[in-house]
């Protein structure tokens, strides 16, 4: 993630600790959520931010849905003392924060069972979800078991966001979710993907966000897989206006005195072009931003690394996109084990995914192909979001992320980073 508040601003956002490994003036990074204590020494020894798709069955079907669900059953889904072994294991592991995703993760039908559960073993928990099942009850049951976040997914205003889910009335639906979730001070965001479909209407979603006071936004760059693949990723000019945007509103607010935290997620890439626009304009956060920037390192220590997946059927992946490596399945071994590489079937290639984080920048930039192997803020991105950039080199380790929009005078003429 790249949190476009928190750079371009200075500002203190909630997950510092996490993200730049070190706990910043926000209350969310102290008092036992994110304290120095529990920082890891450097970005590759995170534990891993932990994406859980409970189920596949959903009440919408999203054009881009990376999990292909739709509104039926599937079989082999974790049994209940099977979802609580995987709580129990990554409560003793210590993850930083559990995401509940789907499908729709509250057509569950032991969702708050497993929402209660998780969060008395003291995991943070997170819930993903479109909205539209959030009652004003279930918000305050929500409220009630300290769930940290709710985020709430929108592609669009009314009928764009209805054609997005492919279901009349799905935006009604979300926006009754976040009233809910309002009306109970339950801590709620918005995330959406952006693609070629619905760019063109950022600044409407982002008049929205400020209309319903909405305190945390997500836009994800798309990712092709599931349904997802038939789309395109945005263009290079599209991509650079999208974020030229999004920077612009982060400007407004605060100086607006608003505290919204905006990030973008899944394109490294954000980092290095936040970073060229702050050199051009000799931005007074250019200098803390490299810094923070080159400590997360972007898509070397992402997936495989700080994101991993839990699938409907037990198995493990290095994030939720990234499904045709499987690393091992919890109904046969803990979480803990696999992602600690004890897997004899899997070690290989979760050694080669991790390797992109541990040898050095420059050995590792010396594996690449394509635009990535002489960019010099590869030390900030790692090579993009690596998942894309597999999926798009028929699974070479080293390509390039396609996704990428610099320039080559942005690649190769800024200035080198320590």
């Amino acid at each position: 993630m790249i949190n476009l508040t928190k750079l371009w601003t200075g500002v203190a956002q909630p997950a510092d600790s996490l993200r730049y490994g070190h706990a910043s003036g926000h209350p969310a990074n102290h008092a036992g959520n994110g304290s120095d204590s529990g920082m890891p020494a450097a970005a590759r020894a995170r534990k891993p931010i932990t994406v859980w798709n409970i189920t596949r069955t959903c009440n919408l079907r999203c054009v881009h849905c990376y999990s292909d669900s739709m509104a039926m059953q599937y079989p082999g889904e974790l049994t209940w003392a099977q979802m609580k072994n995987v709580v129990d294991d990554l409560a003793a592991y210590q993850v930083p924060s559990l995401l509940l995703s789907g499908g729709e993760p509250m057509i569950h039908p032991r969702f708050f069972d497993l929402v209660d559960y998780a969060t008395e073993k003291g995991l943070k928990l997170t819930i993903s979800t479109n909205g539209t099942l959030i009652t004003p009850e279930k918000a305050a049951r929500l409220k009630a078991a300290n769930v940290a976040y709710v985020g709430i997914s929108l592609d669009g205003i009314g009928k764009i966001h209805d054609e997005f889910r492919r279901k009349e009335g799905a935006f009604d639906g979300a926006v009754r979710g976040f009233r809910n979730c309002h009306d109970v001070d339950q801590k709620t965001g918005l995330r959406l993907t952006l693609t070629r479909h619905n760019v063109q209407n950022i600044n409407q979603i982002l008049d929205f966000i400020e209309e319903k006071e909405i305190k945390r936004v997500c836009f994800y760059h798309l990712v092709p897989a599931g349904r997802g693949s038939e789309m395109q990723v945005l263009g290079a000019d599209e991509a650079r206006h999208a974020i030229d945007t999004l920077i612009a509103r982060v400007e407004t607010w605060h100086k607006q005195g608003i505290d919204r935290e905006l990030l973008t997620v899944t394109q490294p890439a954000d980092g290095a072009y936040l970073l060229v626009r702050m050199e051009n304009e000799n931005h007074p956060n250019l200098a803390e931003a490299r810094r923070l920037l080159s400590w997360n390192g972007g898509g070397a220590n992402s997936s495989g690394r700080g994101i991993a997946n839990i699938d409907t059927q037990g198995n493990v992946h290095p994030d939720q996109f990234w499904q045709d490596i499987t690393l091992g399945n919890v109904k046969r071994m803990p979480f803990s084990e696999i992602w600690e590489g004890k897997n004899p079937d899997s070690a290989g290639i979760l050694k080669s995914i991790r390797s992109i984080g541990l040898l050095s920048q420059e050995e590792r930039q010396s594996r690449m192909t394509g635009p990535c192997a002489d960019c010099k803020w590869f030390s900030i991105c790692g090579g993009g979001f690596r998942t894309r950039a597999a999926f798009c080199n028929d699974g070479h380790l080293w390509g390039s992320d396609p996704g990428c929009y610099l320039k080559d005078e942005e690649r190769l003429e800024a200035c080198a980073v320590a």
